[in-house]
């Protein structure tokens, strides 16, 4: 299972991408929406890591943290999707009223 190791490396430097792009930002509402993009990165990192652990070790060890990565990376994923679509109307918001 070749596919899940790109993910979780194309999902960390995703993450390392939008962390590092805040550094460059002025405006607070855009750190905020691209703080919310490295959150839905780091979400799909750790679940994929979770079900790469699960599927690279095959106990029941590995089951039971392979399901709290999954929970934690969904939580983390849908935090950060619902602070991008608030967000997001904020900035088209801001833009609209210049």
């Amino acid at each position: 299972m070749i596919i899940f190791p790109i993910i979780i490396v194309l999902a960390i430097v995703m993450y390392i991408y939008f962390k590092v792009k805040i550094l460059t930002l002025k405006e607070p509402i855009l750190m905020q929406l691209t703080n919310a993009k490295a959150r839905i990165a780091l979400g799909i990192f750790i679940f994929f890591f979770g079900i790469n652990q699960y599927l690279f070790y095959e106990t029941s060890l590995a089951l039971f943290i392979g399901i709290v990565f999954l929970l934690i990376g969904v939580m983390q994923a849908q935090y950060g999707f619902k602070l991008y679509k608030f967000f997001r109307k904020e900035v088209q918001n801001s833009v609209v009223t210049e």
